[in-house]
């Protein structure tokens, strides 16, 4: 039996997407997996090592801004395609520079390059796939950050140990280069630019009162800035987590650098699992609907980062156990309320802008978190930090929490 045309341009978006975010963590993920070694190389301290990331994250954050609002106007391929071809150029040259300098203006470049991704390829799966199913594929595409991130920190770490820095870098730059041209070929902003029917107009009618010229009501905005109020805080720990977890291994549990980058990735292999549950449940049990599941799942959150807090200190073991409980609980909310979430909140046709806003915002808890631990990390061990993920927990389940109450009053859908 022959496949009908629009199934298999959705297998094809649904796998160019999904490897497109991937491949970008393949160009992000190697500079935190090579701190400590930057830092015995170059004598670079926590401190430079901060400002260096902050850099980077300075820059990715206001590109959130940008592009979200560029991908609602010109559409998200060629932005994607600018955008991995960059990061790509930038990763490589990162291999032969030993100043910091250089090294920071180039975070900088790949900080623009990198903010490309999650906005736009949110917005290139927007117009193939219904909300009655979006929970569920939203939450098996959303693996791609996870797996992505663990698949490019373990080839970093590996390319580290085998062949030292430079290859730590170019080894991610390859593989995004093979993403970069399979993307070229499979895929195209909209059913409709492939001569077939568009899948799902349902969510573009809406009432468009109060109206601030791109189609949003007061209550629109509102809900999207308190969903960027809860992943400013999401964002602060997963950022605190991926960027200093091998330099704590390294310097406060005595691991090997190699070792240090393979069991970091317990936090997003196990958030891998997490994604896939999470929007699942949204679907079956929910009725589409993401922000009570998110919300159990940001308390089951807060309890992880307690342990985190209380026995990660004491044993290597237990702070594995912690960093994989807190990937679990922590990745199905992250996903959901900046994917399936984000293009709810807003319109179809501006999945971009609405996914682009709260990614900033979040971006912004990145942001804070680099310079917060890398100045505290100078002086201080691991508790104090994770006594800070702790708090950011509460914060991020208070914001939801207020998501939930719009929810009852019926200001908000989600």
């Amino acid at each position: 039996m022959k496949e009908h045309p629009q199934t298999n341009w959705r297998y094809r978006i649904f796998a160019s997407t999904w490897l497109s975010y991937a491949g970008f963590y393949f160009c992000r993920k190697p500079f935190f997996i090579a701190k400590p070694a930057l830092a015995e190389e170059l004598s670079w301290d926590p401190s430079l090592l901060g400002i260096i990331g902050t850099a980077y994250l300075i820059a990715y954050t206001i590109g959130q801004f940008i592009m979200g609002w560029s991908g609602t106007k010109w559409g998200p391929r060629i932005l994607l395609l600018s955008g991995m071809a960059l990061s790509v150029i930038v990763n490589f040259m990162f291999g032969i520079t030993n100043s910091w300098i250089t090294f920071t203006l180039l975070m900088v470049i790949n900080g623009f390059a990198q903010s490309t991704g999650w906005s736009n390829n949110v917005a290139a799966m927007a117009p193939w796939f219904t909300r009655k199913e979006r929970g569920t594929v939203m939450g098996f595409w959303a693996t791609n950050y996870q797996i992505g991130g663990v698949l490019a920190s373990a080839l970093s770490a590996w390319a580290l140990a085998k062949y030292g820095i430079q290859w730590s870098f170019w080894a991610g730059s390859i593989v995004l280069l093979g993403i970069w041209i399979f993307f070229l070929f499979n895929q195209r902003n909209k059913p409709e630019d492939v001569g077939l029917q568009a899948i799902d107009q349902i969510d573009d009618e809406r009432p468009n009162n109060n109206k601030f010229g791109i189609g949003w009501s007061s209550e629109v905005w509102t809900n999207i800035l308190l969903v960027g109020g809860f992943y400013f805080f999401v964002k602060f720990i997963r950022y605190a987590l991926w960027s200093w977890t091998p330099f704590l291994l390294y310097r406060d549990y005595g691991l090997a650098l190699d070792d240090a980058g393979y069991l970091s990735t317990a936090f997003d292999l196990a958030g891998a699992f997490g994604v896939i549950a999470a929007g699942y449940i949204s679907d079956k049990y929910f009725s589409g609907r993401r922000a009570k599941i998110s919300f159990y799942f940001i308390i089951g959150m807060a309890g992880s980062t307690a342990l985190l807090y209380m026995l990660g200190p004491t044993s290597l073991i237990y702070f594995g156990i912690s960093l994989a409980l807190v990937g679990f609980t922590l990745y199905g909310p992250d996903a959901l309320m900046t994917g399936a979430g984000a293009i709810e909140v807003g319109t179809l046709r501006s999945a971009a802008l609405a996914a682009g806003i709260i990614n900033g915002l979040g971006a912004i808890g990145s942001v804070v978190q680099e310079l917060l631990l890398g100045s505290i990390l100078d002086s201080s061990g691991a508790g104090t930090v994770f006594a800070i993920l702790l708090a950011s927990a509460i914060f991020a389940a208070f914001f939801l929490y207020l998501v939930l109450l719009r929810n009852t009053s019926g200001k908000a859908n989600l």
